[in-house]
């Protein structure tokens, strides 16, 4: 069958075989309609099943996470790691903790995290986990007991040369440390089983910055190749976590004044440039809401709703809160406002029709399995750093992140030119990404 009939036989049995899993659907879609040219130019590809293989995860693990509240009582939520591909390393990917976390959820950021890992040039595979548990609310004896409780299972599955997760949405610096201290306790031993651990117990410096630095690292080569920069725009960051606070704090670097951001409750509003250090104390030190940053700066609004942040006029948007938060609707309102450049530090922050009308109106467009990759790449360092017992100084790290996502910007602007798709750089990163993976599993036989 040629290339366009294959792709749709593989997603009818993705969607037969998952049903219901809207995101993992949608993921598994966009990298694969953008995969035709190149399996129409490697037909031994097809021959040997490698998307059937490639969209199939290794392994799924799914346990249940009892602890107990405060109060006594006890909880019981479900935990989840799902390990998608080890072709060119061990599964890499981060925790995330959340309510809304389910299988579907895990299978598509493990799915496009074999892409972006890809992308680093660096050895991990792809893999994801997490649970709907959320710590929003909870004490930290709270937190400390549901960590170790899921820990105790995900212990058996993981290791340094065999998966190595990470923090995500809900799984911060607290969060790792408890995860790690449980599984040292299991396993008696001392590994880089897990990054985004502390400073002074096998941390990396920058890894906090990487992936908002590395969103800014992308954008910039992506404005520099169409003739644009950060100097003098101005640019709104959806999420107030580590990657959109770091992001903001980089494009404020180059130049640009960042007028808004947002929780998942509402977004912030100042024409005037927000004070990012306020933004930055009252989340990561206060752990409060954005909303409260109004009561101490008289010029800035705040709004119910996170969509409404897209109305919000712009020159570069970079959404850094969660899947699937700008679409079709959205896009199209900041097209209006004269919108010329938006990158993803979220997972998937764009719906497929916001994709299309950022694309068809001419939008700089970087996807976020490139864009967001550099959290991920300085994980990567700090598993290095690990295995050499071994740190390097903040800037050392820097230096590397900056390497590597221009180099995957390059990549990616190649990738697209070379299989006729000259500016698509979503294309270019589903192509370049899946390459290298797909020679590694031609090489490695059918496992």
């Amino acid at each position: 069958m040629n290339a366009n009939e294959y792709i749709e036989s593989v997603l009818a049995t993705v969607k037969k075989r998952n049903p219901g899993e809207s995101e993992f659907h949608q993921a598994v879609e966009e990298v694969l309609e953008t995969l035709k040219p190149v399996l129409e130019a490697h037909p031994e590809y097809q021959a040997a099943g490698l998307i059937e293989r490639l969209v199939e995860p290794e392994r799924i693990i799914k346990f249940r996470v009892p602890w107990v509240d405060d109060s006594g009582k006890v909880q019981v939520n479900r935990g989840y790691r799902i390990q998608f591909n080890n072709a060119i390393g061990p599964y890499k990917g981060g925790l995330r903790f959340r309510e809304n976390v389910t299988e579907s959820v895990i299978k598509f950021l493990g799915f496009e995290q074999i892409f972006k890992n890809s992308l680093t040039s660096l050895p991990i595979g792809g893999g994801k986990g997490g649970s709907d548990f959320d710590p929003k609310g909870k004490s930290d004896g709270e937190v400390m007991r549901f960590c170790q409780s899921f820990m105790t299972e995900l212990s058996k599955y993981i290791g340094p040369d065999t998966d190595v997760p990470a923090g995500d949405i809900g799984v911060g610096a607290r969060e790792i440390g408890f995860l790690y201290g449980q599984y040292k306790r299991l396993t008696d031993t001392y590994t880089g089983v897990l990054t985004g651990k502390g400073l002074t117990y096998g941390g990396s410096l920058a890894r906090k910055e990487a992936t908002g630095f590395g969103v800014c690292y992308f954008t910039k080569e992506m404005l520099k190749a169409n003739g644009k920069s950060f100097d003098g725009s101005t640019v709104v960051v959806s999420g107030s976590g580590n990657v959109a606070i770091y992001a903001a704090f980089k494009a404020t670097e180059y130049g640009a004044k960042v007028v808004a951001m947002s929780d998942s409750n509402g977004y912030i509003y100042d024409a005037n440039g927000l004070d990012l250090e306020a933004v930055r104390v009252l989340k990561e030190e206060k752990r409060a809401r954005i909303k409260e940053y109004v009561a101490d700066h008289p010029t800035a609004t705040y709004a119910d709703g996170c969509s409404g942040i897209w109305t919000v006029k712009c020159d570069i948007a970079l959404p850094c809160a969660t899947q699937n938060e700008i679409d079709e609707d959205s896009a199209n309102k900041l097209i209006a406002n004269g919108c010329c450049c938006v990158c993803e530090g979220a997972n998937m922050p764009s719906t497929p029709g916001a994709i299309a009308a950022f694309q068809n109106a001419g939008v700089f467009f970087g996807p976020a399995k490139a864009a967001n990759a550099g959290g991920v790449a300085t994980s990567a360092l700090e598993m290095s750093q690990n295995s050499m017992r071994y740190s390097w100084t903040f800037e050392e790290v820097d230096a590397k992140l900056h390497d590597i996502m221009v180099n995957i910007f390059k990549n990616c602007e190649a990738a697209a030119a070379r299989y006729g798709m000259p500016g698509n750089y979503a294309a270019g990163a589903n192509i370049a990404g899946f390459l290298k993976v797909a020679d590694a599993m031609m090489a490695q036989g059918v496992v």
